[in-house]
């Protein structure tokens, strides 16, 4: 699932190893829209944490750039957006399945199981190659096949930011109240310019 054409798995062989070679994973190629101008959406993150910063996205898009020149599996223009994956971020190895255990996820099969392929849930892990999640109004935990997604994503709910703040916390950040600096919640002081 980290590459879903011929064209974004051609791609994701070029990358790989050059975000490797800076100790990150890539979790998902897409290159996207029409034949005029195109974007390759590129997500990594660093093994370690499932983090990148800013200095390493730009980095790896300098480093893959080279790559991607010299390669050119891209016909045409195209801009490269390097990113991570956010906090809602896409589920697309198994492992991604076992680390993010305990949150809720919104999956999609390429197949019908029991009338649908949508499902909803709290994700249990993995079983072999097989995706473990306790849905939504059902008692037992649903194996769904890693190989039959289609999509899968985490969803956006306090525990997902609770983890997130837990996360930031431990590493030291400051909270990110979403307020720009100096905004009008903040109350000005006066200078002796502004007398």
């Amino acid at each position: 699932m980290r590459a879903k054409t011929v064209e974004d798995r051609e791609i994701l062989e070029l990358v790989d190893p050059v975000a490797d070679s800076l100790g990150l994973e890539i979790v998902r190629v897409r290159l996207m829209g029409g034949t005029l101008r195109r974007r390759l959406q590129i997500m990594a993150e660093r093994p370690a944490d499932n983090d990148i910063s800013v200095e390493e996205c730009a980095r790896l898009s300098r480093a893959m750039s080279e790559v991607l020149d010299a390669a050119d599996p891209i016909a045409g223009e195209y801009l490269l957006e390097v990113s991570s994956p956010g906090i809602d971020r896409p589920l697309t190895r198994l492992k991604d399945f076992d680390i993010f255990e305990g949150l809720e996820a919104r999956l999609e099969t390429d197949r019908m199981i029991e009338g649908r392929k949508r499902f909803k849930g709290l994700l249990a892990g993995t079983e072999d190659e097989s995706i473990a999640i306790d849905l939504d109004g059902e008692d037992d935990t649903a194996l769904i096949p890693f190989d039959w997604l289609a999509d899968a994503k985490l969803v956006m709910n306090d525990a997902l930011l609770k983890r997130g703040a837990a996360i930031r916390a431990a590493r030291g950040e400051p909270e990110d109240d979403g307020l720009p600096q100096g905004s009008a919640d903040q109350p000005k002081t006066q200078t002796e310019d502004d007398a």
